[in-house]
């Protein structure tokens, strides 16, 4: 990858006499935005290098999701734990909710806290409780017809049993592990790298497991479209894992032939995707927090509270996690292969040599009495380079 000429300012005369370049202006003297000069390195933010400060945080989070789960576990939805279900059709209002719960709790039945009530389209009310038996169904019935001024003939029941919800997580486990072993061949093929497909899975694991901790934290409600946003956004995070992935492959391509190492390379990868991602996240994320909104404080239940929240989270925690997570995990591992600790101690000594040789022609220079002046020019990776020169060979010029 080449890059960009930047020009010397024609406003700085004095500046392009002593060599120095102005980096953050183009050709026409306009100033240049923040993508470009992340993309060419004139600004860089040391993602990497602070690997031990991410994992830290993600491990505490992680760590409270998990103690959640395990003190509180998850509000599973009747889908998943069983139970009876009534349909009334009425004329929804923003009073319906409310007015339904009541008559419901009013019956005085036992363990009626957990009960839910929603409503479909404009026409129908549901209601969702614990199992009853035959005389707590009429009872609920009952309640449900005269909260809603239907006949109780219209209120229809059905009995949900557990062992259905059973085969729903089965089924979700499943395809879970089928996609992550399916993920991780992917990545390998692709970039012929198993250490990228261990990176990418850690960080698809660090979304999951943040994801179904905050439904434990606020206590929604475990339903089938929770599971469908999870399984989505996991697709969402390796897409955003995947593109900084791409990108390190590019930067890292005849590394040993490079004043870099294996880090710095993937460090660089980093600022150069992060404004896409940024803004692919927010993108994705307006819309969705839309919906969550809806669905948490407009209809206050429903498949889209459920849903919204799972792609919130995920969506976020994707885009976190494919730049403090899965890209420092890799550069970590990478660095300790014996290839990679070879090349860094052949920049060691190529920067002690250097330094060795700066420092012996200042000290000839200054037995000569000869002022040393330090000038900076842009070398073509994009990094100022100092050159010393002095009075002497500037004057046989």
């Amino acid at each position: 990858m080449s890059t960009p000429h930047v020009p010397l300012d024609e406003k700085a005369p004095d500046e392009q006499v002593s060599g120095e370049q102005v980096l953050n202006v183009d050709s026409h003297g306009r100033k240049l935005s923040l993508a470009h000069r992340l993309y060419t390195g004139d600004v860089s933010w040391d993602f990497v290098g602070r690997k031990k400060l991410w994992f830290i945080i993600s491990g505490v989070v992680i760590g409270l999701a998990v103690l959640s789960l395990l003190l509180r576990g998850l509000n599973l939805g009747i889908e998943f734990k069983g139970g009876a279900d009534f349909s009334a059709p009425t004329q929804v209002n923003a009073q319906t909710i409310g007015t339904v719960t009541d008559a419901v709790m009013d019956t005085d039945l036992p363990e009626m806290d957990a009960t839910t009530v929603l409503t479909i389209g404009s026409g129908e009310v549901k209601v969702q409780s614990r199992t009853l038996d035959d005389a707590e169904v009429k009872k609920v019935r009952a309640a449900i017809a005269e909260a809603t001024g239907a006949q109780v003939d219209d209120v229809t029941y059905s009995l949900i049993g557990a062992s259905w919800g059973e085969q729903i997580t089965k089924k979700g486990v499943q395809a879970l592990v089928v996609f992550l072993v399916l993920v991780s061949l992917l990545i390998w093929i692709y970039f012929r790298d198993w250490k990228m497909s261990i990176a990418a899975l850690v960080a698809l694991m660090h979304d999951l497991i943040l994801t179904v901790g905050v439904y434990s934290w606020l206590g929604f409600t475990v339903t089938p479209s929770s599971l469908i946003g999870v399984l989505t956004i996991l697709g969402y995070s390796l897409y955003d894992t995947v593109v900084v992935f791409d990108k390190v492959k590019e930067n890292v391509a005849d590394l040993p032939k490079q004043a870099r190492s294996y880090s710095e390379a993937a460090n660089h990868a980093v600022n150069q995707v992060l404004v896409r991602s940024l803004n692919t996240t927010i993108i994705g994320v307006l819309p969705v927090a839309a919906l969550l909104f809806a669905g948490a404080f407009v209809l206050g239940s429903g498949p889209l509270k459920d849903l919204g929240l799972a792609l919130f989270v995920g969506m976020v925690a994707g885009a976190y996690s494919s730049i403090f997570i899965a890209t420092p995990l890799l550069a970590w591992l990478r660095e300790r292969e014996p290839q990679m600790k070879e090349h860094r101690a052949n920049l060691a000594r190529r920067a002690e040599r250097k330094a060795q040789r700066a420092h012996h022609g200042e000290a000839v220079a200054a037995g000569a009495g000869a002022p040393v002046q330090r000038t900076t020019r842009r070398t073509q990776n994009g990094r100022n380079q100092t050159v010393r020169t002095t009075r002497s060979a500037r004057k046989g010029k």
